[in-house]
């Protein structure tokens, strides 16, 4: 087991590339970042209490704000991973961690407090999304219409560790809700394997499910791949979960605010594009746009492909502002659309309702609305003909899987500013 202290956070924290634009002590935490403590940069300030949570659900369009703010201002909200909270892994994450090392001190009390004091709605595991989204946030004069600007400006892992996790049914490599394997591998290539399927007992701490401790070290993810061998990951911290109330709902758990799949309202976006310096673009669909986030991730490959990603608790700092049209890619008025200071990222989703109006999860579907969207892009914002930059996307754009693992799958575009 590998022991965790503060002098070995600070060690680890302190090289972690990129965690934060507003100051040089940004990548340098000092101790383990439990609510309220350590550097808060945003002018507003969110924790991530029982009562300001939803586990498993996004807000809709009715949803009551936990925080108020003005467009243009800032907030850092203290954001919670459901890895290590979860019932497949006892619902109490201080033993959970405990059994890879890590000490009483060193879990996060607001972890701790969600695993055993949440009550707002009665978990379902089967049923419910894994994640511990916080929010919304209501944001003066953002109105249906409008598109709401999410600059991402700081983002402060809280912990030297994380967890990635492949359960079964789900991922990349899942068997079908029928049982039998999907097209293109067989049963015995099926992840986790057939033969450790305990779903049928009902209980899910015997459901077989893979979950693998990450400890970080010199700023990078840790993996054990023989007996003394090591693969080491660079950390890239991003939130998977950024989103505006997009749906109605007729109760808290209502299927169309599952926080699995995305929709035009952003929600479990999972591009790792989106880290410090990036900035999310989201139509508004509601009065005051009620954002939300979560599903906090260390790193990331294209695809997600077991299921999660290196999933582990941010400190994030946003800036929130409202833009009308004329200040935001056309685009974004209708659909997500991300952006870094190298590149314009158009986004195609295989659903766009999530939840609502059956589930397709088909990837091609995502990919032709990438390039439709890049093709509205560079039509509308860059004055292109429509038949060359058809031609400009095929010459010069890739096109990268956001994730295969969300019910409804994501591709987006990577458009260099270089080229323009």
């Amino acid at each position: 087991m590998t022991k965790f202290g503060r002098r070995n956070f600070l060690r680890a924290a302190s090289i972690i590339p990129g965690a934060g634009l507003l100051a040089e002590s940004a990548t340098a935490p000092r101790e383990i970042l439990q609510p309220r403590k350590g550097p808060i940069y945003g002018r507003h300030y969110l924790p991530s209490t029982p009562e300001q949570v939803r586990w498993g659900y996004v807000p809709s369009l009715a949803s009551e704000p936990v925080l108020r703010m003005r467009s243009g201002e800032t907030v850092t909200i203290d954001t919670v991973s459901h890895e290590g909270i979860l019932e497949d892994q006892g619902r109490d994450p201080v033993a959970y961690f405990q059994e890879h090392g890590v000490s009483r001190a060193d879990v996060l009390q607001d972890a701790v407090a969600i695993a055993r004091d949440y009550s707002r709605t009665t978990r379902n595991f089967d049923v419910d999304g894994p994640h511990v989204v916080t929010g919304p946030i209501h944001v003066d004069g953002a109105r249906p219409g409008d598109v709401l600007k999410v600059e991402m400006l700081s983002l402060m892992p809280r912990v030297p560790y994380g967890v990635v996790s492949s359960r079964h049914g789900k991922g990349a490599l899942a068997r079908t809700s029928s049982g039998g394997a999907p097209d293109g591998i067989t049963l015995d290539e099926v992840m986790p394997p057939v033969g450790t399927d305990g779903r049928p007992t009902g209980h899910p701490t015997r459901y077989g499910n893979v979950s693998v401790f990450t400890p970080v070290r010199r700023g990078r993810g840790v993996l054990k791949r023989g007996r003394s061998k090591e693969v080491t990951f660079p950390l890239n911290p991003f939130m998977g979960i950024m989103g505006v109330a997009f749906a109605g709902a007729s109760g808290l758990t209502d299927p169309a605010l599952n926080s699995i799949p995305p929709t035009r309202g952003g929600g479990n976006i999972d591009i790792n594009l989106l880290g410090v310096g990036a900035t999310f673009y989201l139509p508004v669909f509601a009065e005051g746009a009620l954002f939300y986030t979560g599903d906090p991730h260390h790193a990331m490959g294209g695809g997600e492909v077991a299921l999660t990603a290196m999933e582990g608790s941010l400190r994030a700092t946003f800036r929130l502002t409202v833009c009308r049209p004329g200040d935001a890619p056309s685009v974004a008025f209708r659909y997500p659309f991300g952006e870094t200071d190298e590149a314009w990222l158009p986004i195609g989703l295989s659903d766009p309702d999530g939840s609502q109006n059956g589930q397709v999860n088909d990837l091609d579907v995502a990919m032709r609305r990438a390039v439709v969207n890049a093709l509205d892009f560079l039509e509308h914002d860059q004055g292109m003909d429509r038949a060359v930059a058809y031609a400009y996307l095929s010459a010069a754009t890739n096109f990268e899987v956001s994730q295969v693992v969300d019910r409804t799958t994501g591709v987006h575009g990577v458009i260099r500013k270089e080229h323009f």
